[in-house]
């Protein structure tokens, strides 16, 4: 059965979202999947790219072959029923892959709505089994397949710029990610901790150096800039990565903090593949890949964070390091995108004949 996807404009660069996207249509085409639509492209004018959007799914549909395999991508949020209702017209088996679940992440108060767009579909493919959970507490009968964690594809291959295993002290804390209100204002509570034997390096678009709570030269925060997806892993430095968002250091709260109990922050590939082992809260879906993998460690609360840090021995360190190194080969390979696409494929076709 012949695998098919169909490529799209994406607006931003600097955009994880989009570069989650991206890299997916690199795997599936390294896989063998033949993009029927335009070129890839990145227009960052919203009407040019929604116009050749829709020229390129409608050539792409035209040219879609009856009972083939087609992998969508989710959210597509302008023409995803367009797609759909032409791939089911040729009797296609459909897999998608979910990026976002937008009632979760409190977007929309409809998951009925959210649900039908997405589980139109022979299989999808989410982020974790708390994602997972989720879909079948919803009562979703067809095969969901849980991905584990993001890929992260580079063209100049894996960075080298943490390479060193001594895990020196005080720790340089990473965390990468646009600045915005809501998603990370945390960041400038950092400063106030009662304790923090670590320093942080930022890196991300919206950083406000008016929003210090203590004076520029005596913060642990240093802004390091903004780089394009593709290429920011080569600038990241540190020792660890930090995966937390929200409004409060004691907890990841607020809608971008709740978000973290289903969803895989892509800033965790990120880190990976930068060598870092990483910092995550305990309750965030993506915590029980970290210790199923001795990749970093889980905290409850920022505040315990130096502690944690101060108790880490050298050899742990080195252990989670080494760890990392094998999990960040497997992400700049696609490895977790190509085992899922194969097990949706699989699980899809066996759903279809038990009917």
């Amino acid at each position: 059965m012949k695998g098919y996807f169909i490529s799209r404009n994406y607006k931003s660069l600097f955009n994880a979202a989009g570069k989650a996207k991206t890299d997916c249509e690199s795997i599936l085409a390294e896989m063998g999947f033949k993009n029927l639509g335009f070129k890839q492209s990145s227009i960052p004018n919203s009407a040019i790219g929604t116009i050749k959007n829709f020229l390129g799914i409608t050539y792409a549909l035209l040219r879609l072959p009856f009972n083939s395999t087609l992998c969508t991508q989710y959210p597509l949020n302008k023409f995803r029923s367009y797609v759909l209702g032409i791939a089911k017209l040729k009797r296609c088996n459909i897999i998608t892959i979910v990026h976002d679940v937008r009632y979760l992440k409190g977007r929309t108060g409809n998951s009925d709505k959210e649900l039908q767009k997405i589980i139109s579909s022979n299989a999808i493919i989410v982020h974790n089994d708390a994602m997972k959970n989720w879909f079948l507490e919803q009562g979703v009968k067809i095969p969901i397949v849980v991905l584990g964690i993001f890929d992260y594809i580079l063209n100049d291959g894996l960075p080298d710029q943490n390479n060193a295993v001594t895990g020196e002290k005080p720790h340089e804390i990473v965390y990468a990610g646009g600045f915005g209100e809501g998603k990370n204002s945390y960041i400038y509570d950092l400063d106030v901790l009662d304790k923090k034997d670590f320093t942080m390096n930022l890196y991300g678009i919206g950083f406000n150096d008016d929003k210090l709570k203590t004076n520029k030269e005596e913060s642990i925060l240093s802004y390091k800039g903004a780089f394009p997806s593709d290429i920011v892993a080569y600038h990241i430095k540190g020792s660890f990565g930090l995966v937390w968002d929200g409004i409060s250091t004691k907890e990841c709260s607020g809608q971008y903090g709740q978000y973290l109990r289903y969803n895989n922050p892509h800033k965790t590939s990120l880190y990976i593949l930068c060598g870092l082992p990483v910092i995550v809260w305990d309750k965030a879906a993506i915590s029980t890949f970290i210790k199923d993998n001795n990749i970093g460690f889980t905290i409850s609360n920022l505040d315990d964070l130096s502690d944690k840090l101060k108790n880490l021995s050298t050899e742990e360190y080195q252990k989670m390091k080494k760890n990392v190194n094998q999990v960040r080969t497997k992400i700049i390979s696609g490895g977790y995108l190509n085992d899922a696409i194969n097990h949706a494929l699989k699980d899809s076709i066996t759903h279809k004949n038990d009917k």
